[in-house]
């Protein structure tokens, strides 16, 4: 990500690469996030010492109109693609088919991967950067930044971060049509991935140490915890949202937080991943939040539904 929106200090060791050139060497903001998903994708290969041929597909995703950051950031890996879209919950999309895949057989290593970038996300979403609107006080701040997991059904040596279940979210429409809260449109569709996830595996909050959601932000956040509440769920202190945790906001101003397929995709492989092998979690639930919209939709003012996907994510020590 550029350096001029940094990951907080605590955990920004972790991050593979900063990049200080949000163009990333490229001649547009497009062709940018294209070259950022295929570093990204060529490093987790890297240090997974794993060769692309021994890929049997990519998941991926990414912001923009017909997927274009991952259709030209990948295409020289010649890795068989499934091209995903769920706005911003595209990271738990991914790792969930891909770990549908393996479990099914169909694959024995998958790579999963997302990415968005601010310049690109402003461009389609809301207006050009040289625009130079204002920005209102529960906007999201989108990450540039691109996160790449291996998943394999083969076991590796030592401490290692399993996929033992899966929640996939349904659309649910709270009829918010205001695109610079989508913390509020996406809450609802948090809570409801979360309650169902409780119900089909018969446990609780207590069952995990943390429970992450993509980008709720200061807002969705607040919703999302009194929406539990009324239904008798504390989730106060094992909740953390990516958005909230990417930036530091007492040092930088991005409003309600971050947001993104980046957002979730670097803070699952700089944060959380690398927390769960150093043993300071054991099990955590992980629901990258989607807001369903586009500059279509909402120039037509319709509403925004949205959407979230859950993997648990589980520890396994030898």
């Amino acid at each position: 990500m550029p350096d001029r929106k940094k990951a907080k200090d605590r955990w920004r060791p972790e991050i593979d690469q900063i990049e200080k050139d949000p163009m990333f060497g490229a001649e547009n903001w497009e062709e940018a996030e294209s070259a950022m998903q295929k570093r990204t994708a060529d490093l987790a290969l890297e240090k997974g010492q794993i060769h692309r041929r021994d890929v049997r597909y990519l998941f991926a995703g990414d912001l923009l109109g017909q997927l274009i950051a991952t259709s030209f950031g990948t295409v020289d890996l010649e890795i068989p693609l499934f091209g995903l879209y769920g706005a911003c919950s595209t990271m738990g999309e991914a790792l969930s088919l891909g770990a549908m895949c393996i479990d099914a057989g169909h694959a024995d290593r998958v790579l999963a991967m997302a990415s968005s970038h601010y310049a690109t996300a402003e461009k389609q979403f809301r207006f050009p950067l040289s625009y130079g609107n204002q920005r209102a006080p529960s906007a999201a701040w989108t990450v540039t930044g691109c996160g790449a997991v291996a998943l394999s059904s083969r076991r590796p040596a030592g401490t290692c971060v399993q996929i033992v279940g899966v929640t996939t979210g349904r659309m649910i429409d709270p009829g918010v049509k205001d695109s610079m809260n989508m913390g509020a449109a996406m809450a609802p569709a948090a809570w409801d991935t979360i309650q169902q996830n409780f119900l089909d595996l018969g446990v609780d909050e207590s069952n995990y140490d943390r429970i992450v959601t993509g980008d709720l932000g200061e807002i969705g956040r607040k919703i999302l915890l009194d929406f539990a509440k009324e239904k008798g769920h504390d989730l106060s202190g094992r909740h953390l949202d990516c958005g909230l945790e990417i930036y530091d906001r007492q040092k930088q101003d991005v409003h309600n937080g971050g947001s993104g397929c980046g957002c979730s995709a670097v803070t699952l492989c700089a944060m959380i991943l690398p927390r769960m092998r150093d043993g300071g979690w054991k099990r955590v639930l992980f629901l990258p939040t989607g807001a369903l919209l586009s500059g279509m939709s909402y120039n037509e003012g319709r509403s925004i539904p949205g959407i979230a996907h859950a993997v648990v994510l589980e520890r396994c020590d030898e």
